[in-house]
């Protein structure tokens, strides 16, 4: 009964967080507020307790959150920008990983270098969710925006693949080489990358079959779905390569393959309701999460540094602080590198740093805040090594790297406001120039659909239908399509022959869903410009088929 009073306490705080942050006077980032009301709700006043199990956390809340946000992100926007990608979650992490780690060996007194290196692989990965809960969506430029994301997708693997290396190492189960680390991640990339597409087209197979056995029930199909990233995260892991880069994979797979565009109107629906709350129920537990470690923490690290003679309190502060800093000269250096690199040597295909301004960059470095995989990672740390003796200064890595993450939210939340003040990040006029011009391409499509059907009908001795009636009908909705694509508003349906007119009203609609599909794979239109036309399709053909 506690863990589930405990789940529905951490619902309901979910819940409200949002309500908070929009009536108090001032305003402060979601994450923020939910990392604040976990942190008020662990304090004895309240008393609410969870034991944080990092391999539970990473199976439960990662696998859903990362394959949703590869779902939204668009295939070749993303290999477009692989470059820029590879660039920031894999060389900058390794770099990270060995300046950092050094920088903490020679600052922090005492500390092992192997576990010097473990605190600066977990520090490496960056946190797009929390990134967009501080900014708001759609305040960075999209192009940055993307990359971004991209890199959180990422990183994540490479920051925790490296902190398994160095936790081999420490427990003695691993000799480090060069070489032999460097064919280990490839194995564990590259495997984790297959196995989520493997997964996704066996469960696409399968789909078809449990369509066609359930009688196309959107319920079995809409938790088949939820289930897809699970599926995917311990089967890569069973394997032994990377969960995070499967559940990723899955997402990036399902969303650009036929899977969601051929599933039953009612599934697509269902789908997208259900992954949205679970989006934000999970996102939201995340933080809230992280808030009620955080006083524990804090009071566990306190006391251990007082026992500890090599160690002031006032040090750990002002190590965080250090280290933080030192993360974001680390990458704001790097973008600097690219921007030089790019401008110098890739003329023909530059980068997309090539082309901006220092405050851009300054922007994409306060953009690297830290987040759930983070404090995940250093809580995954064992207690003990494999001869029986404590782990060394585990303690000092938890609390740095806790601090590091609220550090380096609360310096986002002050810095990217100011620095995105004034940026125009997208011309509304574009978007709905760009809508339009969709809306036209797809009408003209319908136009021509409609007449192979009406040639069809009219020929089709079986459906016995009136040629006048037929003429009728099929004059009227191509007359709302021509008005669409002359920019005229659309009309109401007509009451008389509904049933031939929702017919061909659907046959429009499959035809200008094809048509979106078309504009999207030659990038005439954004994947956010697809989502939207996609969705009025889908609630005008739940309407149609409703009146059926």
């Amino acid at each position: 009964m506690e863990i589930f009073f405990t789940i529905l306490i951490l619902t309901l705080i979910v819940s409200l967080s949002g309500v908070i942050t929009r009536i108090l006077p001032f305003q402060i980032p979601l994450p923020l507020m939910q990392i604040a009301l976990g942190a008020l709700l662990a304090w004895p006043q309240f008393g609410l307790h969870v034991d944080f199990n990092p391999e539970l956390f990473l199976v439960l809340f990662i696998p859903p959150l990362l394959f949703a946000d590869g779902w939204k992100t668009p295939a070749r926007e993303f290999l477009r920008h692989g470059g820029e990608i590879v660039a920031l979650a894999l060389v900058l992490v390794l770099i990270t990983v060995v300046g950092v780690g050094y920088l903490i060996y020679w600052m922090v007194p005492g500390i092992p270098l192997v576990a010097a290196l473990a605190l600066a692989a977990v520090l490496s990965p960056t946190d797009a969710v929390a990134l967009s809960g501080i900014v708001g969506e759609g305040r960075i430029p999209k192009k940055l925006m993307d990359i971004l994301q991209g890199e959180a997708l990422m990183n994540d693997a490479s920051g925790l693949v490296s902190l398994k290396f160095a936790i081999a190492v420490a427990m003695g189960t691993m000799v480090f080489t060069v070489g032999g680390a460097s064919l280990e991640f490839v194995k564990v990339a590259a495997g984790g990358l297959l196995a989520g597409v493997a997964v996704t087209w066996a469960y696409s197979k399968s789909l078809r079959l449990i369509n066609r056995w359930s009688g196309d029930d959107p319920a079995t199909q809409t938790v088949l779905l939820l289930l897809l990233p699970f599926a995917s995260y311990l089967i890569a892991e069973h394997l032994g390569v990377s969960g995070i880069l499967a559940a990723v994979a899955s997402g990036m797979t399902i969303g650009q393959s036929g899977i969601i565009r051929n599933a039953p109107l009612a599934m697509r629906l269902r789908a997208n309701s259900v992954w949205a709350m679970l989006e934000f129920v999970f996102n939201g537990m995340v933080f809230i999460l992280l808030g009620l470690q955080f006083p524990e923490i804090l009071a566990t690290s306190i006391t251990q540094a007082e026992l500890d003679p090599t160690i002031e309190t006032w040090m750990l502060f002002t190590d965080i602080v250090v280290i933080y800093a030192a993360l974001m000269l680390l990458r704001f250096i790097w973008l600097v590198l690219m921007k030089k690199f790019s401008q110098r040597f890739l003329k023909k295909r530059p980068m997309v740093f090539g082309d901006y301004s220092m405050r851009e960059i300054l922007i994409a470095s306060f953009a690297g805040v830290r987040g759930a995989i983070t404090l995940a990672g250093v809580l995954s740390i064992p207690l003990l090594l494999s001869d029986g003796t404590a782990f060394p200064s585990r303690y000092q890595l938890v609390f740095i790297a806790a601090g590091v993450i609220l550090f380096s939210l609360i310096c986002g939340v002050i810095a990217l406001p100011l620095l995105l003040r004034g940026i125009v990040v997208s011309d509304k006029t574009l978007h709905r120039k760009e809508e339009r011009m969709a809306r036209a391409a797809a009408a003209e499509v319908a136009i021509e659909s409609l007449r192979k059907m009406q040639e069809r009908l009219a020929g089709d001795n079986e459906e016995n239908i009136d040629t006048q009636l037929l003429n009728e009908v099929s004059a009227r909705v191509m007359g709302n399509l021509r008005r669409r694509v002359d920019g005229k508003s659309d009309q109401g349906d007509a009451l008389l022959a509904e049933n031939l007119e929702r017919r061909m009203r659907l046959n429009a609609l499959r035809a200008e869903r094809g048509e979106y599909y078309h504009l999207r794979a030659q990038q005439k239109i954004s994947n956010e410009t697809l989502m939207k036309l996609l969705h009025d399709l889908d609630l005008l053909e739940a309407l149609l088929i409703e009146r059926e």
